[in-house]
């Protein structure tokens, strides 16, 4: 493996990625690959990490590699390509541990005033695997209407499943107002890390760390996105100024939650290199959240 690097080139990312999408053929212009920290594919994430995160907060590679370095060795990634074009869309980095050792709960008390052994104690973090979700960026021209969340979507499923796969217990992320607003669209359960308020972190004037008990997650969703269902049916209110805005967004959110949540449309995208044959597209349908019926990121 190469030097750990966020400068990749367009040249060297497409190349890589055709490899990748050769080696994985498959009808569906998106697929989302799981790979670790030393697979090629890692190094086109890190780069679309890079140009997202510098464009949005300033991030260059250098402040990149200074803050993510350290955890590269617990990092698993979520990359997002298009078919179509041959480039990345959108990417993940969960990066894992048992409590202290996680980027969020290791910057968190020079924000927040609290203590890492404070923090655990008041999430019950005793024990259990825990993610932190240290980022998630998605190209601009993938995001909002047009493309119906569909990469960011396909990102936060494969968190979901992935996480069920390696037994999460505990999730933790820093999150920009924006993704904060997006991530609570969805109707994930958002906890402010050991009660804590909005602060400016590496760019972002108004972030917030939050706390996620990942077994809730899924049913969460899923019970969200049938509230949201219900209330995005043709009614009087279309007729009034700006209904008919609010009633699409409301059935692009209703969707995007039911897919999140359930999987539909989005689990047979999920691709783990390794776990098959290389030349068959792996499903991850043993895996998958069952329907209960009844980082800091940017993008989506």
């Amino acid at each position: 493996m190469d030097a750990i690097r966020y400068d990749v080139s367009a040249a060297r990312s497409r190349r890589v990625t055709a490899e990748f999408l050769e080696q994985h053929p498959g009808r569906h212009r998106f697929v989302c690959a799981v790979v670790a920290t030393d697979s090629e594919l890692a190094g086109v994430g890190r780069a679309l990490e890079r140009q997202v995160f510098d464009a949005t907060f300033g991030n260059d590679a250098t402040v990149m590699a200074a803050e993510y370095g350290p955890y590269e060795k617990n990092s698993l990634f979520f990359v997002v390509l298009d078919r179509r074009r041959g480039i990345p869309a959108g990417v993940a980095r969960m990066i894992e541990s048992t409590g202290a050792g996680v980027k969020t709960i290791d910057d968190a008390p020079g924000h927040i005033g609290v203590g890492v052994d404070e923090i655990l104690a008041a999430h019950g973090m005793d024990g259990g695997t825990v993610w932190d979700c240290a980022t998630l960026a998605v190209r601009p021209e993938y995001r909002g209407r047009g493309t119906s969340l569909l990469v960011s979507s396909l990102l936060y499923r494969t968190f979901l499943v992935m996480g069920q796969r390696r037994g999460v217990r505990h999730a933790v992320s820093m999150l920009d107002r924006g993704a904060y607003r997006g991530i609570g669209l969805l109707g994930t359960p958002l906890r402010p890390l050991a009660g804590s308020g909005p602060f400016a972190y590496l760019g972002s004037p108004e972030n917030r760390a939050v706390y996620m008990d990942f077994p809730a997650i899924a049913p969460a969703v899923v019970r969200h996105a049938a509230t949201l269902r219900r209330g995005a049916r043709p009614g009087p209110g279309l007729l009034r100024r700006g209904g008919l805005r609010r009633f699409v967004y409301a059935r692009m959110a209703a969707t995007a939650a039911r897919r999140v949540g359930t999987g539909q449309g989005l689990d047979h995208l999920i691709v783990v290199p390794g776990d098959s044959d290389p030349n068959v597209t792996f499903v991850l349908r043993e895996a998958r959240v069952p329907d209960h019926r009844t980082g800091r990121s940017t993008g989506g």
